[in-house]
């Protein structure tokens, strides 16, 4: 696997190594070896995956301390572009996103450490989003910022009026208002 690095400290591209012939393809989506020898002892807790259609986002989302959440995100089938937001008032990119598209057909993952805020949206007619987390999900600690939020001014590479989000997402406050770390 190869570890690219972002301009943000601590986020990372992870480009495997894929083995394809005639029958397919096999690559190592996670190996325990390789990233306590690159982030330390990451204790993964959780798989979580989910299926969404084209225009969905879910986002931008996190979880204040102590049930903040190291993630390592991927897509499984489709397209999506997936945004993180440097929620760390003492990082030199507080207050900025980063954002890449993550594919079936890249098996790019994105290691997004806690202090992120993260959100992606389908890009694909369909797509499954499959991620780890390092940290139980705790309700009273989940927190959010709005995903159209003017600060932020993130292009989320569709026409607004095809972008899908949930009632509770539209109710998330600015990054202003936002409560974080």
């Amino acid at each position: 696997m190869k570890l690219l690095e972002t301009d943000f400290n601590g986020l990372f591209i992870l480009e495997p190594r894929i083995f394809e012939d005639k029958r397919g393809y096999f690559f190592e989506s996670y190996k325990k070896e390789f990233f306590t020898n690159n982030f330390g002892a990451i204790k993964f807790c959780q798989d979580n995956e989910s299926k969404s259609s084209y225009g969905v986002l879910r986002g931008l989302h996190y979880q204040l301390s102590p049930y903040a959440q190291t993630k390592l995100v991927r897509v499984i089938k489709g397209a999506v572009l997936d945004i993180v937001v440097d929620l760390r008032r003492d990082s030199n990119t507080f207050g900025k996103y980063f954002s890449i598209e993550l594919t079936e057909v890249n098996k790019k993952q994105l290691f997004i450490p806690r202090g992120f805020a993260h959100g992606f949206i389908v890009l694909s007619s369909e797509a499954v989003f499959s991620y780890k987390v390092d940290n139980i999900y705790n309700k009273e600690y989940e927190r959010g910022i709005v995903f159209n939020d003017n600060k932020l001014n993130i292009d989320w590479k569709i026409p607004k009026k095809s972008i899908i989000v949930s009632q509770k997402d539209i109710n998330l406050p600015q990054f202003d208002k936002a409560e974080l770390f």
